[in-house]
């Protein structure tokens, strides 16, 4: 019985590892390391394709503030997701984090 529970805990670390590898490659959850809380309400990643990050924006003044941050942005998201080269922000419909509330 000893050798299944320690083969079971051993299992549970293993994929616990990988997970935490897996979160730290999330464009979404980098994003929401760098950005502050208020900001990172106002976004949605939609896709990271052949080096370029498409990140949706919920008004054209986040869009411009946003823009306005890009080169730091970059810098700081670079080296955790390999092969960065750009960051597109556009308009689009986020769900807000806090009550679940489409802003538009």
């Amino acid at each position: 019985m000893e050798q299944i529970k320690d083969t079971i805990n051993s299992v549970i670390r293993s994929l616990a590892e990988k997970k935490k590898g897996a979160s730290e490659k999330n464009p979404q959850e980098l994003l929401k390391k760098i950005l502050t809380k208020k900001e990172f309400e106002h976004i949605r990643v939609s896709n990271f394709t052949k080096g370029v990050l498409y990140v949706e924006v919920d008004s054209s003044t986040w869009l411009y503030y946003l823009g306005l941050r890009k080169k730091e942005m970059l810098a700081r998201l670079a080296p955790a997701l390999g092969g960065l080269k750009n960051i597109r922000f556009s308009l689009g419909e986020i769900k807000c984090q806090k009550n679940r509330r489409k802003i538009k």
